[in-house]
């Protein structure tokens, strides 16, 4: 099971500067690559050949409830539509993945209706971009250091760029500890910081503040995960695999 995927909700689409009113649906940007044949007399083996091609990003469509009184959004849109206008639009997913798409580019069908006996009226909208879309990622610095108390040795030394995931840092404890109290310091400040031990508890603290005492096993590796994160910035994990020496 996935710990680190991100529900969609809260995703928006910004038109010219405003956001377009309740909609239920924004597909991303899907770009392609065309081929251009490139087979000729000398290709090796029969095969045909190939180079690549120009790239294109593809539609964006929108669908949701109809606003009326939405006159900077989907109002707006239609006008840049009629009037054959090219604006920018923004896809900004939730704010703990710190991401956008950028895209400049035009609508190429609005639609206002229908209208069934029992339900709502919709709204939807196809924007074709123009030029190369831009997906940029906001994160957090990071972790610039951290301290266990009883540790003998951090293997590799820390270091603020690698987070271990794959391959979590080995700290280890002194004979016997059942506990350890971790601190933390995050590279620019204003962060939260959740400590997690072995996926079960968790606790926050500020940048040098002191964690409660984590539970170790004697008998076996305790993982404790650092997670730094900040509104508007996709966050960042560090993974520590504490192991405590025998007497």
């Amino acid at each position: 099971m996935s710990t680190a995927a991100v529900h969609s909700h809260g995703t928006t689409f910004n038109w010219d500067g405003a956001d377009i009113a309740e909609l239920d649906t924004i597909n991303g940007i899907e770009i392609t690559m065309t081929s251009v044949d490139a087979t000729n007399h000398q290709s090796p083996d029969h095969f045909t050949e190939s180079i690549p091609g120009m790239l294109t990003a593809g539609d964006v469509t929108l669908t949701g409830n109809y606003i009326a009184s939405d006159t900077t959004g989907q109002q707006a849109m239609l006008t840049d539509m009629l009037a054959r206008s090219v604006k920018t639009g923004i896809i900004t997913f939730p704010t703990s993945t710190g991401t956008t798409w950028t895209l400049s580019g035009y609508p190429t069908a609005i639609k206002i209706g229908d209208a069934p006996v029992d339900g709502k009226i919709p709204f939807t909208a196809t924007i074709h971009p123009t030029g190369k879309p831009t997906l940029a990622t906001a994160t957090v610095t990071g972790m610039s250091a951290i301290e266990f108390s009883n540790d003998v040795l951090i293997m590799p030394t820390f270091a603020i760029g690698t987070y271990g995931a794959d391959k979590p840092y080995v700290v280890t404890i002194t004979a016997l500890e059942t506990s350890t109290v971790v601190t933390p310091t995050d590279a620019t400040g204003g962060e939260v910081i959740t400590i997690t031990t072995d996926g079960g508890s968790s606790q926050v603290v500020a940048t040098t503040e002191a964690s409660s005492p984590c539970i170790l096993d004697v008998d076996d590796v305790t993982q404790i995960v650092v997670t730094i994160t900040k509104t508007g910035y996709a966050p960042k994990s560090y993974y520590f695999n504490c192991v405590v020496l025998a007497s």
